[in-house]
């Protein structure tokens, strides 16, 4: 009658505390043990990052099953396969196991996990710092501070928010004044304010604040003058 230990694993403690996670771990074990097996308990719960490579419950796992002959039952490989220091300890520990979301696999293919799993590392590492390296030569370039925070630095010229946008409203107040005459007339055409619109993108009058003509940009435009009369 075969006998397994169970190992599951949760990454936060707050999963682990919660259940969630171990739950659905627990359900797949469960699916896994046929009649006549004997599963030991209790089951090694591993509250860890996945980076980490110290796994004190997987030892105990891995401990109990050489005292007591049992195989070790991960329960989701699938969740562990980027870590190679837990695949090169679950290959290496002398023991039997088995995953249940994973049967097929064995020391072998553990074995080119654990290398594939150091190459994923090494290229995401290799390109977070390439990515930080050229982020700090465009703020270089742009005259900004590092990517170590603010660390004192201020602008040599800070803008006066308030006053640039005084400085657009007045601006855009003027250009409403000189194209009123064309709204005028064209208003007293009997065009609407949709028909005047698209006259004056025709003409290639531009609008107060730029952008297109629209029936509202006409509306604001008479009621610019009207406030600034």
């Amino acid at each position: 009658m075969p006998s397994y230990v169970a190992y599951l694993r949760v990454s936060t403690a707050g999963q682990g505390r919660s259940g969630l996670g171990i739950e659905a771990q627990q359900t797949a074990i469960d699916a896994y043990i046929r009649p006549g097996d004997h599963l030991l308990q209790p089951p090694y719960v591993e509250v860890e990052s996945g980076r980490k490579a110290d796994r004190p419950q997987l030892a105990a796992a891995i401990e109990r099953c050489k005292r007591t002959g049992a195989t070790l039952l991960v329960a989701k490989l699938d969740r562990l396969s980027r870590n190679a220091a837990f695949l090169l300890n679950l290959r290496d520990a002398g023991v039997e196991f088995v995953c249940a979301d994973m049967p097929g696999a064995n020391r072998l293919t553990v074995g080119i996990m654990a290398l594939v799993a150091e190459e994923e590392a090494r290229m995401i590492s290799a390109r977070t710092k390439a990515a930080l390296a050229a982020a700090k030569i465009r703020r270089a370039a742009a005259g900004l501070p590092g990517l170590g925070g603010d660390r004192g630095y201020r602008p040599k010229h800070r803008p006066d928010v308030a006053k640039a946008s005084r400085a657009r409203t007045q601006a855009a107040n003027h250009a409403a004044h000189r194209v009123l005459p064309v709204i005028r007339e064209l208003q007293a055409s009997g065009l609407s304010l949709r028909g005047i619109a698209a006259e004056l993108a025709k003409r290639g009058i531009p609008t107060p604040r730029g952008g297109a003509w629209t029936a509202a940009q006409v509306s604001r435009s008479i009621q610019r003058t009207t406030e600034t009369a």
